[in-house]
């Protein structure tokens, strides 16, 4: 079960390249409320609309980086997993002839805790 763990963490620190910094920052911003998908029964957006899946998702990105590892739960580790899952999945779907600067697929995947133009290292 660690092993598994120790996996999922990884790839979660792979996938979310954003600090916890930039991430409340980014998840403040009007293009962060501006994309996703909502669903019924979602809290409200600071703008008054229905909160995206993608920005809940940003909270709970944000606090899990905010958790030592040992307070990590099951609940983190499923949210861990699942947005390791949604970031390989949506960087696939790159758009091909468009300037991702300012586009929804980059503010997509920045409210799941990712930059795709954000440099490692």
């Amino acid at each position: 079960m660690s092993s598994d763990r120790d996996d999922i963490r990884r790839d979660f620190g792979e996938a979310v390249n954003m600090t916890p910094k930039e991430l409340a920052t980014w998840l403040e911003s009007e293009e962060s409320e501006s994309v996703g998908v909502t669903s019924g029964g979602r809290k409200k957006s600071s703008s008054g609309g229905a909160e995206s899946v993608g920005h809940d998702s940003g909270e709970k990105i944000l606090a899990i980086l905010r958790k030592k590892q040992g307070d990590l739960d099951d609940d983190d580790f499923a949210h861990m997993r699942k947005v390791t899952g949604y970031v390989k999945r949506h960087r696939a779907q790159r758009p091909e002839h468009e300037d991702i600067a300012d586009s929804r697929w980059r503010y997509s995947l920045m409210n799941w805790g990712h930059d795709p133009l954000k440099k490692s290292g």
